[in-house]
């Protein structure tokens, strides 16, 4: 039951232990603070959703929400995924300069899937089930303008050629590759168009729907296949984006996984420069049923928040708008130093760091660490009974230089 129906106007059966919890908040909050009162609460909060009571929270700090205790194994080779994932990246990066070195003006997006290339790298690899497998196999929405990314790794493995290749975005004379995913211009290589308005979102949470209703008629075997979705931030503003999320919520649709490249920042600037945009998503997503999943900080950060036992870490960026995060994350060692930490208690906390290794943590989010993208995605996956989505913070343009 929702905890919104409890409210001060229904009679309360034990008002006696009500109010012994209140004068304990109380004496916590006079004696220690508001934040470790807001701490116990949380904490209570979560302890109380183990034990299988359903609490409505519309936000959760700006933490990731799997802890590092609860981190599956990685279920693959790291340091060969992360060569190869390399590889990719450098292609996509090639084809795209190369196409306009020889077509002036063509176009082409580099840095998104600089952005998200990880949670691709994981899901092709680990997630992402083929129509070779049992049922129907998975269904992938992709995020249309990372497409050279999908382009770059069919290219490795043999599925495009250099034809192919070579005409990016020159389709006339045949055998080029269309600018975004494209059913109709590359049939049997695009399965779902994407990148209008905010369609690819509302068509993704009616397959799913319908995959349901084919399962639940005998009709097709759909019980194993996943609608996994991607999309940018600044794409959740597009016209249909959102529009169906209340759906997918009301119907209970498990079988949809929604992946936000959360890199704050849009082709025109930031997605939101004076609020947080994972926090707006947490909240329109859990406002309309869905299994929120956040996945920010990589394993660098997990020794900072395991010593921030006070919380100062985690109310610093927490109260962060996105355009000072942005700036402070992309500035040098010095300036993260000084800006981000910037009390004697939180400089305390990275005083045995230096400067490298200050501008490897700025760079070190969860939506680049796999270890973290793995957990998210394997939670994901046992979960039941809602829709889920992740929200990986990432940095549009990612090791590019």
């Amino acid at each position: 039951m929702s905890g919104d129906v409890f409210s001060d106007s229904l009679p309360d059966p034990d008002p006696e232990q009500t109010l012994e919890w209140q004068e304990a908040i109380r004496a916590v909050s006079d004696a220690l603070g508001p934040e470790r009162a807001h701490r116990l609460l949380l904490q209570t909060i979560n302890a109380a959703k183990g034990e299988g009571v359903e609490i409505d929270v519309v936000n959760t700090p700006y933490l990731n929400t799997i802890h590092p205790s609860n981190q599956p194994n990685y279920p693959g080779n790291l340091e060969m995924e992360k060569r190869l994932h390399g590889v990719i990246t450098w292609n996509a990066m090639m084809m795209v300069t190369r196409a306009n070195k020889f077509n002036d003006g063509i176009g082409g997006h580099i840095s998104t899937f600089a952005s998200n290339s990880h949670l691709w790298e994981v899901g092709q690899n680990h997630y992402y089930r083929g129509k070779d497998l049992d049922g129907w196999g998975d269904h992938v929405y992709w995020q249309g303008h990372a497409s050279p990314g999908v382009y770059a790794r069919a290219w490795l493995e043999g599925r495009l050629t250099r034809e192919n290749i070579d005409n990016f975005r020159i389709e006339c004379e045949g055998n080029g590759l269309s600018s975004y995913p494209h059913p109709r211009l590359m049939p049997k290589f695009w399965e779902y168009p994407s990148v209008s308005m905010g369609l690819g979102a509302m068509t993704a949470i009616h397959t799913a729907r319908f995959n349901r209703y084919l399962n639940s008629r005998g009709l097709a075997d759909t019980s194993n296949s996943r609608v996994w979705y991607t999309m940018g931030d600044g794409e959740s503003d597009e016209p249909e984006s959102l529009s169906q999320l209340s759906l997918a919520g009301r119907e209970n649709l498990d079988n949809v996984i929604m992946v936000l490249n959360c890199n704050l920042q849009r082709l025109d600037g930031p997605v939101r420069g004076n609020s947080k945009i994972v926090q707006e998503l947490e909240g329109r997503f859990r406002g309309s049923g869905w299994n929120v999943i956040k996945i920010l900080w990589g394993c660098m950060w997990d020794d900072l928040f395991a010593r921030d036992s006070e919380g100062v870490l985690a109310t610093r960026l927490q109260e962060l708008v996105d355009g000072d995060e942005q700036r402070i994350f992309t500035s040098d060692a010095a300036t993260f130093r000084n800006e981000l930490f910037n009390t004697p208690q939180l400089k305390a906390m990275v005083s045995h760091l230096g400067d490298d290794e200050l501008e490897d943590l700025a760079a070190n989010l969860g939506g680049h660490d796999m270890l973290k993208i793995n957990a998210a995605y394997a939670a994901a996956e046992a979960f039941s009974g809602k829709p889920t989505v992740i929200l990986a913070r990432t940095i549009k343009g990612y090791g590019l230089g």
